[in-house]
């Protein structure tokens, strides 16, 4: 039975003096991972610990390494959405990383559910801390992290039996979303007027394993219905080259009369959540970063429902879309009036307990 770790008191100030010291190896192998990641970088790298990051070529990460600034070492690609060749792909990105980790000799991992950097861990006996915020992911068989840590939403269950369990409060979207601060020049920059209903869609990611093809048509009937809607434009953000080739084939008319716009560039996600009129979209991550800013968000993802969406649709941040029909009459295309975000302080809870966690599964030095 799995039960929740304390792990040994630290008292933990952010801006206070490090307490312990050692090496922390962080892998990044999807892009959410970039933005999440970095406050953590630098808070680690303000108490004079050593980090170095890996990352994966995949999912547009290398790209947003070089917008956020983040420097990684990329070992790895995405090896498609076949079942058999994605898992010899994560087989051999371990493998790949075995000689630098090797080398590296960190005191410790961490990933937020980086299947390769498990692999590469259990091999090489390095401690690692596996970060979760979806219960339903696919798991690497008999192969269990050191510790795993997840929201405190997410309840406890038979996939964390043999880790010793950490929680953090809040959502994984409360770590960097206080550093977050509103470029209101995007909308111009895009070609769209102030008075244009932006409304900002994230197909599903039909690659992963979770993947349920009742999201393509929840996709499409949201397409549909905003090509002809006269007071809107869509701002589509695909996930990888390959599904943007499939989106400019099936809507290409609409992107050719730029109803539909796909930007040529990466762009930030939060801000263009910021300047967006409502959000629909087929991933989590962008889903709980429009519920975190209080941008109205329909959810078109329809595999299993994890307790973070769960946790925001019972709050009425969410809306959780499940038929076409509902997606022509539940979404609500209204102009909104972002007021300018204000922070008391870009320190976030969420962030503070991680940092925690981290330092205390680190051994301590002289």
């Amino acid at each position: 039975m799995s039960q929740t770790t304390a792990l040994p008191n630290v008292s933990v100030v952010l801006s206070g003096v490090p307490r312990v010291r050692g090496k922390i190896w962080i892998d990044l192998d999807n892009s959410p991972h970039v933005p999440f990641f970095r406050p953590i970088i630098n808070e680690l790298k303000e108490r004079n610990l050593t980090v170095f990051v890996t990352a994966r070529d995949a999912y547009q990460v290398r790209e947003l390494l070089d917008y956020y600034g983040v420097s990684a070492q990329i070992i790895g690609k995405h090896y498609g959405r076949h079942k058999v060749l994605k898992g010899l792909g994560t087989i051999w990105r371990a493998v790949s990383l075995l000689s630098l980790i090797r080398n590296e000799k960190p005191d410790l991992a961490v990933s937020h559910g980086s299947r390769a950097c498990l692999l590469a861990c259990a091999f090489l006996k390095i401690p690692n801390m596996l970060l979760a915020d979806y219960e339903f992911t696919a798991k690497v068989p008999t192969i269990k992290p050191t510790w795993l840590m997840t929201p405190d939403v997410v309840p406890d269950g038979p996939a964390t039996t043999g880790s010793r369990i950490l929680k953090y409060p809040g959502i994984k979207e409360d770590v960097y979303l206080p550093q977050f601060r509103p470029d209101r020049t995007l909308r111009a920059r895009l070609g769209i007027s102030e008075n244009t209903i932006l409304v900002t869609v994230r197909p599903p990611a039909t690659e992963a394993h979770y993947h349920n093809p009742e999201s393509e048509a929840l996709l499409n009937a949201a397409l549909a219905r905003f090509v002809l809607d006269p007071a809107a434009k869509i701002l589509l953000l695909p996930r990888n080259k390959r599904q943007a080739a499939e989106l400019r084939k099936t809507w290409h008319d609409a992107i050719t009369s730029n109803k539909i716009l796909i930007p040529d560039h990466v762009e930030d996600g939060l801000n263009v959540i910021w300047n967006s009129d409502l959000v629909i979209s087929g991933g989590g991550t962008m889903n709980r970063e429009a519920a975190g800013m209080g941008v109205p968000v329909y959810s078109i993802f329809r595999g299993k429902i994890g307790a973070v969406d769960r946790y925001l649709a019972d709050q009425k941040r969410l809306v959780l879309l499940e038929t076409v029909e509902q997606v022509n009459t539940q979404i609500k295309a209204e102009a909104r009036n972002p007021a300018v975000q204000s922070f008391k302080s870009n320190r976030a809870p969420a962030l503070a307990r991680i940092i925690e966690h981290i330092e205390s599964a680190l051994p301590v030095h002289a």
